[in-house]
C-alpha cells in the first residue's frame, strides 16, 4: 500500500470513529426538543432541510434521477416512508415515552435484523455463528425492554416506547436492504440520499400540517431551533456523509464494524447531557447486544484462524 492509500485509510478510520457519535446525537437532540416540537413536524423539518441542502447533488445528476424516478418512484417513496417517516417521526414519538438510552440499545440490533430478513426473503444462508449471535443480541434487547425483570413479561409491563423502537429497528433494517437495490445504482450516494430525503419529507408533510392545524407544539424558542439545527447538521448530514465515506474507503464490512460504537456513544451522551440513570440491566444489555451483533456480523475471516486451531 502506498503512502497516499495509507493516508486515505487512516483518515477513513478517524472519520468512522466519530461517525457513530454523530448518529447517536439524533436521540439526544431529539430528546431535548420533543417537548417543544411535535414529532412529525420535527421529522419534516429535519428531512426537508436535508433534501434542500443536498439538492445540488441531485440537480447535477438530474438526467439519471429522471430515469430512476420514472421506473422506480415507488421504491424511492417506500424508502422515504421507512427511513424518514418511521425512523424519523416514530423515533421522536418513542422518545416521549422511553429513554434515549433504551432507544439507542434497541436500535443497535438492526444489523442482526438485516441478517434475518435476508435469510427469510432472499435465501441467504445463516451460519451457526450468526444464529448464536442473533439470539444473544435479542436476549440483550429483551433484558433492556424488560428492565432486567422477568415479571414484566408475565404481567405485560413493557414500555410502549421500547416497542416502538423495536419496530423502527426493523424498519431501518428493511430500509438498509432496499437502499442497496441495483435499480438505484445510477445515482450517487448523495444524490440518492437527497431524493429519498425529499420523498420522506413529502410523506411527512400532511402529518406535520395536521399537527400545526391542531395546535400542537411548534418550534418557537432558540433552544428548539438549535436542536433542529443539530439534528440536521450532525445527526443527518455529517452522520450519513461520514458513513458513506467510510464505506467507499474501507468497504461496507469494515465500516459496519465501527457502528458497534453506537451503544457506547449513545449511552454516554444520554447519561452526560440528559441526566438519564445507567442501571445494571443497561450494562448487561450493552454486553449482550454488542457482543451478539459482533459475533453475528463480523467478517468470517476473523474467526477462521481460531476455528482452524
Amino acid at each position: 500500500m502506498d503512502e497516499r492509500a495509507k493516508g486515505g485509510a487512516g483518515l477513513a478510520v478517524l472519520v468512522m470513529l466519530v461517525t457513530p457519535l454523530f448518529f447517536s446525537t439524533n436521540l439526544i437532540f431529539g430528546r431535548f426538543v420533543v417537548d417543544e416540537v411535535a414529532p412529525f413536524s420535527l421529522a419534516f423539518l429535519r428531512w426537508a432541510s436535508v433534501a434542500v441542502a443536498l439538492s445540488p447533488f441531485l440537480l447535477r445528476e438530474r438526467d439519471a434521477a429522471r430515469r430512476v424516478l420514472r421506473t422506480d418512484a415507488a421504491l424511492v417513496a417506500l424508502l422515504g416512508v421507512l427511513g424518514m417517516w418511521i425512523c424519523g417521526a416514530i423515533v421522536y414519538l418513542a422518545l416521549d415515552l422511553t429513554t434515549a438510552t433504551n432507544g439507542t440499545l434497541i436500535y443497535t440490533t438492526s444489523p442482526v435484523i438485516i441478517l434475518l430478513i435476508e435469510a427469510m426473503f432472499r435465501g441467504r444462508r445463516i451460519g451457526r455463528r450468526e444464529v448464536i449471535g442473533s439470539v444473544v443480541a435479542f436476549v440483550g434487547v429483551a433484558v433492556i425492554v424488560l428492565r432486567g425483570d422477568l415479571d414484566a413479561l408475565l404481567t405485560l409491563d413493557v414500555n410502549a416506547g421500547d416497542l416502538l423502537f423495536a419496530g423502527t429497528a426493523v424498519a431501518w433494517a428493511v430500509y438498509s436492504i432496499l437502499y442497496r437495490s441495483p435499480r438505484l445504482a445510477p445515482l450517487s450516494n448523495l444524490a440518492l440520499f437527497a431524493a429519498v430525503a425529499g420523498a420522506g419529507a413529502l410523506t411527512l408533510l400532511p402529518f406535520a400540517a395536521a399537527e400545526f392545524l391542531l395546535g400542537q407544539a411548534m418550534p418557537r424558542t432558540a433552544s428548539a431551533w438549535g436542536g433542529i439545527a443539530g439534528i440536521v447538521v450532525f445527526s443527518s448530514l455529517l452522520a450519513f456523509s461520514g458513513f458513506q465515506y467510510g464505506v467507499r474507503r474501507l468497504g461496507p464490512s469494515a465500516a459496519g464494524v465501527f457502528m458497534y460504537l453506537l451503544p457506547l456513544y449513545g449511552v454516554l451522551l444520554a447519561v452526560t447531557f440528559l441526566g438519564e440513570r445507567f442501571h445494571a440491566f443497561h450494562m448487561a444489555g450493552i454486553a449482550l447486544v454488542v457482543g451478539g451483533i459482533a459475533l453475528a456480523t463480523a467478517p468470517a475471516v476473523l474467526f477462521r484462524g481460531r476455528v482452524a486451531r
